[in-house]
């Protein structure tokens, strides 16, 4: 019975862990030129584009960066609000 009970045990751990794994947003990485640095975000020149980063106290490695420096970023693409709108209505058709 307390084998069964482990193995039950286990199995529901290893299940939610997956699940809480599956469900963390996906990472992505973009690596460049770091070109202007400020308080609370840095540009990246990625060759024919520039991405604007935003960073928090949180993030880690920023107070290392310096214009020049070539860098690899890790960054998550997280919604923070959605706001949802009635879409418009078309116009009746006339007969």
């Amino acid at each position: 019975m307390r084998m069964k009970s482990l193995a039950v045990l286990t199995a529901t751990v290893m299940l939610g862990a997956a699940l809480g794994w599956a469900a963390a947003a996906a990472s992505y990485q973009k690596t460049g030129t770091v070109k202007e640095v400020g308080p609370d975000s840095f540009t990246l020149d990625l060759g024919k584009e520039a991405w604007r980063f935003y960073t928090d106290s949180g993030t880690g490695g920023k107070e290392a960066l310096k214009v020049g420096d070539k860098v690899t970023v890790t960054y998550k693409q997280v919604a923070t609000k959605i706001e949802a709108k009635a879409a418009a209505k078309a116009p009746a058709k006339k007969k």
